[in-house]
């Protein structure tokens, strides 16, 4: 639903991936129609596109300008002004507590801050749905809560849909408004995890996602 934080949790090669590829223009779906906000992403793939921001899971940086211009080339690629572009990432490198890495190259950054900034990066054409693919995939238990907060708070402030995928059931559960269990394609379930806990048991929301799996 547009505004919601929702987390899409699946097994390996599940579709997860699949289906951000398709949102995002990569993958183009074998059949049917996929729409991002009423836009057609295949006849309609350019303001789709638009409309979409993506921070991958694999954290993929210019080595070689500064973390601003990281952000000031992304926002120039999606047809920014220069001087928007700049204002913008300004405006992100401050929300995200990166204001002093400014002129920082990304791989002088620590690995929580380059997540950050990968997310900003996401974020700088002003998306309609911000797409987080296992945002904290690999790092340590203390830095991960610490992107929750993060997380929490982009959510509050930015005014933009989130789609979440992990592995960590607990940060979907800590983070989401509404989760689903998804399994070769198919949305198998949608809900709350209160609803999902109480439609499958198990106690918690790992419990439950064991259960709709079996």
């Amino acid at each position: 639903p547009a505004g919601a934080f929702f987390g899409l949790l699946g097994p390996n090669g599940s579709g997860k991936t699949t289906l951000i590829g398709m949102v995002s223009g990569l993958v183009r779906a074998p059949a049917g129609h996929l729409f991002v906000f009423g836009h057609d992403a295949v006849a309609d793939a350019q303001r789709a596109r638009l409309l979409v921001g993506v921070s991958p899971q694999e954290v993929h940086l210019d080595r070689f300008v500064s973390s601003r211009d990281v952000l000031v080339y992304h926002g120039r690629y999606f047809g920014m002004a220069r001087l928007e572009a700049g204002r913008r990432a300004d405006e992100l490198l401050e929300v995200f507590d990166l204001a002093a890495k400014t002129a920082t190259r990304p791989n002088r950054l620590s690995g929580g801050m380059r997540r950050r900034l990968l997310i900003a990066r996401a974020l700088v054409h002003h998306p309609r749905l911000l797409i987080l693919d296992e945002p904290t995939a690999g790092v340590d238990l203390e830095l991960r809560r610490e992107m929750w907060s993060y997380l929490r708070r982009l959510h509050g402030e930015q005014a933009v849909t989130v789609l979440l995928t992990t592995h960590y059931l607990e940060e979907a559960q800590e983070l989401c408004e509404r989760v689903g269990f998804i399994r070769a394609g198919r949305l198998l379930a949608e809900g709350t995890a209160g609803e999902l806990i109480a439609r499958y048991g198990g106690g918690d929301l790992q419990g439950a996602y064991i259960e709709a799996m079996r």
